[in-house]
């Protein structure tokens, strides 16, 4: 892992691969070491340069911040390593940030793949977003094999959920390896949506590929069919049996459909 200063904020990143550089841009509360699992291989394989990173607030020291200062931090690493313009891949608030990038900075961006996104608010995510918001900055720890459970059925799709041998590997992992919620991430979970950018998302350019994962019980698929609907150079697909969590668990489809993509082929 190396290290650059960018916009006052040291980012911990990796780069893998010697080809066309490809910048990976995770969600919430999550390191860009899970890029690492399956989507780097597969990029590296194809012959490009996979660049993963740490977003702003997986340090403890981060302080409050918005999606812009994010949209700054991506926008500063890429020229910071010299990488643009080039490719990108987002998920979750990493897909926010990657669009709202390709409309503040449209000469960094080539191609673009925003998965599990969305571009307007809905009251269920509201709401579930500020009863996360609530749980986090109270005094209640949830057990882990609660946390576990409910991280589960909230990011997997039934196919995982119902199938005991892969689904007692992932509460294993989950149970393993909880979110510490520093203030930092909790700095992520304030990130919310607060108004719609479909109108917005019509000026951007590059050409994109949104990926709406059909279990996803976080950003459901429709909301990012809207955002394909939106831009003007997109392309949408939608993959079965995934929650939102589907780049993991169902990465041999996502990493086919992201290659091909950029290879400039149909999905």
């Amino acid at each position: 892992m190396s290290f650059v200063d960018v916009n006052d904020v040291k980012i911990a990143y990796d780069a893998t691969g010697s080809g066309e550089p490809v910048v990976l841009v995770m969600g919430t509360a999550a390191s860009g070491r899970v890029w690492q699992l399956h989507q780097v291989p597969a990029l590296v394989d194809a012959g490009y340069r996979a660049v993963t990173f740490d977003n702003r607030g997986l340090s403890p020291q981060d302080k409050e911040f918005g999606i812009e200062d994010l949209v700054a931090d991506t926008a500063g690493l890429i020229e910071a390593l010299g990488l643009g313009p080039c490719r990108l891949v987002g998920t979750s608030m990493g897909a926010q940030v990657v669009a709202e990038l390709a409309l503040a900075r449209p000469e960094l961006v080539t191609q673009a793949v925003l998965m599990a996104t969305r571009g307007r608010p809905d009251a269920m995510r509201s709401a579930m977003s500020a009863a996360e918001r609530e749980l986090r900055d109270g005094d209640v720890e949830l057990p882990p094999r609660y946390e576990a459970v409910l991280r589960a059925q909230q990011n997997l799709s039934p196919r995982t959920l119902n199938d005991d041998a892969k689904i007692r590997d992932w509460l294993d992992v989950f149970e393993l390896s909880p979110t510490i919620w520093t203030p930092g991430l909790r700095a992520q979970l304030r990130l919310e949506m607060k108004e719609s950018r479909l109108t917005e998302y019509r000026g951007i350019k590059a050409e994109c590929l949104v990926i709406g994962f059909a279990d996803d019980l976080r950003l459901p698929p429709y909301l990012a069919r809207e955002v394909a609907d939106a831009i003007p150079a997109a392309r949408y697909l939608e993959l079965a049996d995934c929650g939102h969590y589907g780049y993991l668990e169902r990465p041999e489809e996502v990493n086919t459909a992201i290659v091909t993509f950029f290879a400039g082929r149909q999905a």
